[in-house]
């Protein structure tokens, strides 16, 4: 019998892969650093999904029962791989928690980091209580308080939803688009509405990037819920001391723009694991520009330069949670095959 695959990382593509491996026979080692299974989606408390629209405790914590119930998957939380030896078919790593395991491949799941906007300091986060992010009003409606300003409980009457904070942007080095903030911010916009009716939604946009069938989103928070979008560049937010400015120019019309708001949130992007630089030491792994986790050529799903050791999900780069959950399904197939054609030699 194989040894076990190594999951390191317990979101999305995490979980699929050590379920897509349990399936089909294989003992798994799941490894994540936190306490509890589910990454960003259950640990951030994100609300319902996209395209989905189902909520993340269920979709993604339906996820995680089923792993932690497979008798095939052995979980250890509240660790990380210290050092990872070995080759293909006979790999042996050492965890913080001083156990070691012998493991026959390995899938890196290790995820992204959320962008910090304190790193846009003129956008008014971390100077402004009612200035938040997508996951700060994503964990008020997961909670279910319901959205509202973080100054003084009221419920806003005017939302601006700033795209891509964090993301398309040189000055701060985030060059990259992060793929799933236009659409998510589309879906706030409407569960926003569905729950204030008679607040004003504004999102401010350089391009709506809502590739796919996710097209739908952008169609219908204008059509059926009013989500009003102005093409524009932001310069600051502010506040007059009793309701937030945003400054900028709408660049359709060529005009400046100062409008008034009770609450303004931040579309924040996806950055690179900010451990993946010692991820990648750890593995022996290479990294992409950016700083994310380099893949391998076409031929090999999931591959990356080291053989045996696969990745999968937002590791690679922003992707959604969908693709996440495809790309951990296909990384423990191809981990599975080179397996089996080991143990076939």
């Amino acid at each position: 019998m194989s040894k076990p695959v190594l999951v390191v990382g317990a979101g999305p593509a995490g979980l699929a892969a050590a379920g897509a491996l349990a399936g089909a026979g294989q003992s798994v080692v799941l490894v994540d650093k936190e306490s509890r299974l589910g990454g960003a989606p259950i640990l951030s408390g994100y609300a319902k999904l996209v395209p989905s629209g189902e909520w993340a405790k269920d979709a993604i914590g339906g996820m995680v029962r089923r792993v932690e119930q497979d008798a095939l998957v052995t979980v250890k939380t509240g660790a990380r791989v210290e050092k990872f030896e070995g080759e293909p078919g006979s790999f042996r790593a050492t965890l913080s928690d001083g156990s070691s395991v012998e493991a026959g491949a390995a899938i890196l799941a290790t995820g992204f980091t959320h962008f910090d906007s304190v790193n846009k300091p003129e956008w008014g986060f971390g100077t402004f209580p009612d200035v938040v992010t997508t996951t700060q009003v994503e964990q008020m409606i997961s909670s279910g308080r319901g959205v509202r300003c973080p100054s003084d409980g009221r419920k806003p009457q005017r939302v601006a939803i700033l795209l891509c904070v964090g993301s398309r942007d040189r000055q701060i080095g985030r060059e990259w688009c992060s793929k799933i903030c236009c659409t998510v911010s589309c879906n706030i916009a409407m569960e926003i509405r569905e729950e204030l009716p008679d607040c004003h939604v504004y999102i401010y946009y350089m391009d709506i990037r809502t590739y796919g069938l996710n097209e739908t989103f952008y169609w219908k928070s204008q059509e059926e819920f009013k989500v009003k979008y102005i093409k524009a560049r932001i310069a600051e937010v502010t506040s007059d001391g009793q309701k937030l400015i945003v400054k900028g120019e709408d660049t359709l019309v060529k005009r400046p723009i100062t409008i008034p708001f009770d609450m303004v949130v931040h579309a924040i992007g996806m950055d690179p694991n900010v451990e993946n630089k010692s991820i990648a030491g750890v593995f022996g792994v290479g990294l992409q520009e950016h700083g994310h986790i380099a893949r391998g050529s076409y031929g090999a799903s999931g591959a990356t330069s080291r053989p045996g050791v696969f990745v999968a999900g937002a590791a690679t780069g922003p992707e959604t949670i969908d693709d996440s959950i495809a790309q951990g399904n296909a990384a423990a197939m191809a981990a599975l095959a080179m397996l089996r054609q080991k143990a076939a030699a």
